[in-house]
């Protein structure tokens, strides 16, 4: 199966909040996903499994960091790998 998250993070007191999002962006690119970075939003495409952990990863780095923030998340429902491949989703 696979699975489409799409996810804002907002930094609320963060005197570089481009930066903030560069380091989330260098960590979810070390992640087995498709990503597409749009202006507002990033979208991921992967297994639930490793999106999910991804998310947990994102949420817990970022409260270790201190950061204060607002993460929202959007989750697709999961389509087949068979499906995934007409959709031109890439797989392992």
């Amino acid at each position: 199966m696979i699975t489409t998250a799409q996810f804002t993070y907002i930094p609320l007191e963060s005197q570089n909040p481009r930066e903030s999002i560069e380091f989330l962006l260098e960590m979810v690119a070390q992640h087995e996903v498709e990503v597409d970075v749009n202006y507002l939003s990033t979208s991921v495409r992967g297994e639930p499994d490793v999106i999910f952990k991804l998310i947990r990863e994102i949420y817990d780095t970022m409260t270790i960091e201190g950061e204060e923030f607002r993460f929202h998340i959007e989750l697709l429902n999961p389509v087949a790998e068979e499906e995934a491949e007409d959709l031109d989703i890439p797989q392992e």
